[in-house]
């Protein structure tokens, strides 16, 4: 009975779509307010939606992830949509090597940072960073410049942007709206290998067209 229920929580989460390849998934976040199938911070997620898909909008902030998830390499894309103002109102982004909801690697957005005035605001718009101990501030005090860059060309700040996030251990490519380069190549700080995959969210934001392909 245990292992029926388990199965039922994944595939209710998850959802194999022919239409982007068998390999293709595309997680169920109409199901996040329910917690079926997720973890974490579910209770800071309302429903929306971009062009008749699925959305979701969080007030507050937490880490959201697929229960009982595995991911090593491969592929995760999202639209996501914050707003230029004010600073520090709006991040999201996705997680992944989950355990929990303090331990995971995430790559997030900084929208209001993505056209500011400051060359220094527009350096932090995405950002890499693996918690517990390698968290933004540890990362941009010891290792300045490395985990956080600039998009160019720049999304406009209050319009949906298309991020394109490839983990090929060790290294971690983000490239945004299609464009020809990465904005933020590293390499993963952390030794894990597995691990879910997941939402991150800060103050706001609005995720929608999340998918997922593995690499075998």
């Amino acid at each position: 009975m245990k292992a029926t229920c388990f199965l039922g929580s994944i595939f209710a989460a998850l959802i194999a779509t022919a239409s982007f390849g068998a390999e293709t998934l595309v997680p169920d976040l109409k199901a996040i307010p329910s917690g079926k199938g997720w973890k974490g911070a579910t209770g800071i997620i309302s429903l929306t939606e971009k062009d008749e898909a699925p959305a979701v909008t969080a007030k507050g902030t937490g880490v959201i992830w697929l229960d009982g998830f595995e991911f090593t390499n491969g592929v995760i894309e999202f639209d996501g949509k914050g707003k230029s103002g004010p600073p520090q109102s709006n991040f999201m982004g996705i997680t992944f090597r989950v355990v929990d909801e303090k331990t995971h690697d995430v790559v997030y957005f900084r929208p209001f940072n993505f056209r500011a005035e400051s060359a220094d605001r527009r350096s932090h718009s995405v950002q890499y960073a693996s918690h517990p101990d390698w968290g933004w501030e540890r990362l941009r005090q010891e290792k300045p410049g490395q985990y956080e860059k600039a998009i160019d060309p720049a999304p406009d700040d209050d319009a949906w942007f298309h991020a394109k996030v490839v983990v090929e251990k060790p290294k971690v490519s983000v490239v945004v709206n299609g464009a020809s380069e990465p904005s933020l190549v590293v390499n993963e700080i952390t030794s894990r290998k597995g691990g879910s995959v997941g939402l991150y969210f800060f103050a706001s934001g609005t995720i929608a067209n999340l998918k997922i392909t593995p690499n075998p």
